[in-house]
């Protein structure tokens, strides 16, 4: 009989690389992580894992018996879940991704209240701009304009409009542009995951894009916001980032005429699952905490 112990020891090994790391991260001692693989081994009657001095890799076997081994412990998870949901309560595991800036800025500090509301849930959060897709195990993605692929079920938290910004000390150096064409003639720092694409702009119904030279292209835009706030060049920056150095008065809004290509802010999770009564309380505790309109927009 395959006991969970076993299977979390497997897959826990598999993810970790070493059985060492995967006792400390199981907090047991090494040799039971051991004995619990290769019971677990005995139990299937397959060797999952090729051991060695350096490394440790997964048999052709293993590597077909991991995604099951996951699944299964997904399903024990979400099951003891179910029962304690049933009696009111929020428990268990609950992972989800964020962008870096928003989960930096806001998110951490959204979150925090909600585990204290919340303390039987074990959350893991991973922060990361790439797009993730409902096969990398997420119970929930929080994300900035970029929408998920058919896997998600999309729900809107906030709205996060994009302005131009530069630093006083910019403008009286390289002066205030009043038009589109007037920014192809300034310095940009531009978000580099968005490319050549990135300043796309709206007037009299029509878009338009505006490639001004680039004087530093980063994909973060805590690093983008502080380089503007250091006079190094004009962005075009979602009001999360830079709504406290406006009314600080290290930034400015600049008015070109014209209306940038708008953002949101949403959270999505997987519609092949039933989703969890925990995704369900953080999307309606995150759109209290950001408020209508969100505290950024104000």
């Amino acid at each position: 009989m395959l006991k969970l112990d076993s299977l979390l020891a497997f897959v826990t090994t598999a993810e970790a690389g070493s059985i060492s790391e995967a006792a400390r991260r199981l907090q047991i001692s090494k040799s039971v992580a051991s004995e619990r693989l290769a019971e677990l081994e005995r139990n299937v009657g397959a060797t999952l894992v090729h051991r060695s001095t350096r490394k440790l890799v997964l048999t052709e076997d293993g590597s077909a018996f991991l995604e099951r081994a996951k699944r299964i412990l997904r399903e024990v998870s979400e099951a003891t879940a179910e029962v304690s949901e049933r009696r009111g309560e929020l428990v268990g595991p609950l992972r989800i991704s964020a962008p870096v800036s928003f989960g930096i800025l806001h998110l951490a500090s959204a979150l925090s209240s909600f585990l204290r509301e919340n303390p039987r849930i074990e959350l893991s959060v991973d922060l990361d701009d790439r797009f993730v897709g409902a096969v990398d195990g997420f119970d929930a993605i929080v994300r900035h304009s970029q929408l998920p692929d058919n896997g998600w079920i999309v729900k809107r938290i906030a709205p996060s409009r994009r302005r131009l910004v530069a630093s006083p000390d910019y403008l009286k150096t390289h002066g205030t542009p009043r038009s589109i064409a007037d920014l192809e003639q300034h310095r940009g720092i531009i978000y580099s995951n968005r490319g050549a694409s990135d300043w796309r702009f709206r007037q009299s119904g029509r878009w338009s894009v505006v490639r001004p030279g680039a004087v530093m292209r980063v994909n973060n835009g805590i690093i983008m916001r502080d380089a503007v706030v250091e006079g190094l060049g004009i962005a075009l920056l979602t009001t999360f980032i830079f709504y406290d150095s406006v009314t600080s008065g290290k930034l400015r809004l600049l008015d070109v005429g014209a209306e940038a290509e708008p953002a949101t802010i949403f959270i999505a999770y997987p519609n092949a699952r039933r989703v969890s009564a925990k995704v369900l309380a953080l999307i309606a505790h995150l759109r209290a905490a950001f408020g209508t309109p969100p505290y950024w927009e104000r």
